[in-house]
């Protein structure tokens, strides 16, 4: 049977002992639902309940609330229960506390989200032996700084990481400490790699319809197309702060404003979904970020360090280097495909950029 977690957004005058009375009454007429109420988080902070529930459709778990106790989720997504439990440690109500008659959970579901992404310089070299031996000995190191920070690992491969924690300090110590560990990794290999740490936050439903998706894309969006190697958003350095007496030394971090992290957004749902236009041109930019043509050009090369034209040339590459791998079309085909105007000039710009020529990944 598929699972389902809801969200409810709350009253201020809501406790978390209702949450733990509402989610008792739906235990009792599950079965009448063809339901089963596997848990709940609830923040009292941020006041909003998750509940995590197997059921035959949506439907069904919108009946069960409504009659149980007429709380109707403000929006419900399906899940996988093993990411589920990746993200937040558990699928289950957790044990109750002695000589407590009903079982509150105050356990929020908030969480920091880590994405960790590196990249070669040049891509052929990723089958050096001694290159895949020395990532190896790095992830295991990773995993270790993980381990040691309370880190969730939801996802991983040799080059991404998708990582779950429920403290922003934790989060951005671990970060600190990859970034350490990636500088004396970096000294005993031969090729250029390119080490990246993006840092936001979130909840696990919103109006998005898979789990932590706002803040998974915000994070990986840092790490695609923001400089520097650890970029933490607004909200990572305001509850950093709020749990340390210290800021945060802005020498090895970049830090986004809730202002560069709107941009972003604007941005990239502009370019995903325009960026293999032929026709694309600079001014189209301008409209969908709310600002001029020259306050584009600023605002990229403060956040990216590329000009306008520049950044839309770097983002089709990219998308040409994952088709080459894929060996999803001949050079003519993909140079059209990821916009650039012939597959002279694209062969020309992917041999500056990569050091190889296109033609060697199809060969």
């Amino acid at each position: 049977m598929p699972i389902y977690m809801d969200r409810h957004d709350v009253s201020e005058t809501v406790t978390a002992e209702d949450i733990a009375q509402l989610h008792q009454e739906d235990l009792k007429i599950q079965d009448k639902f063809d339901c089963k109420a596997l848990t709940y988080w609830f923040d009292e902070k941020r006041k909003n309940a998750f509940c995590l529930m197997e059921a035959p459709d949506a439907s069904a778990i919108h009946a069960l609330h409504k009659q149980a106790h007429g709380e109707i989720p403000n929006r419900i997504i399906e899940v996988d229960a093993g990411i589920v439990e990746s993200f937040l440690g558990r699928i289950e109500d957790p044990e109750k506390e002695e000589n407590e008659t009903l079982n509150v959970i105050r356990e929020g579901a908030f969480r920091i989200i880590m994405v960790i992404a590196f990249k070669q310089s040049s891509p052929l070299q990723s089958a050096d032996e001694n290159l895949t031996s020395s990532l190896k000995n790095f992830s295991n190191k990773i995993i270790d700084t993980l381990n040691a920070n309370d880190g969730k690992i939801v996802t991983q491969s040799s080059y991404h990481y998708l990582i779950s924690f429920t403290s922003a300090s934790t989060a951005v110590h671990a970060a600190l400490n990859i970034q350490s560990l990636f500088k004396d990794f970096h000294k005993d290999v031969e090729h250029n790699i390119e080490f990246k740490i993006g840092l936001s936050a979130g909840v696990p439903v919103t109006k998005q319809p898979s789990l932590f998706e706002d803040a998974i894309t915000l994070a990986k969006r840092m790490c695609g197309v923001v400089k520097g190697e650890i970029i933490i958003s607004s909200q990572v350095r305001e509850l950093y702060e709020n749990e340390n007496t210290g800021a945060l030394s802005k020498a090895n971090i970049f830090f986004l404003t809730k202002a560069d992290e709107n941009f972003v957004t604007q941005l990239m749902d502009y370019v995903d979904a325009h960026w293999n236009n032929i026709n694309l041109q600079v001014d189209n930019f301008s409209k969908p970020v709310h600002c001029s043509k020259s306050q584009l050009y600023r605002k990229l090369i403060a956040l990216t360090g590329y000009s306008p034209n520049s950044f839309i040339k770097e983002y089709r590459l990219k998308e040409a280097l994952k088709l080459l791998n894929n060996n999803a079309g001949n050079i003519s085909e993909i140079a059209f495909e990821t916009g650039f105007s012939s597959p002279s000039y694209f062969s020309k710009c992917f041999q500056k950029k990569y050091g190889y020529m296109p033609s060697q990944f199809l060969a």
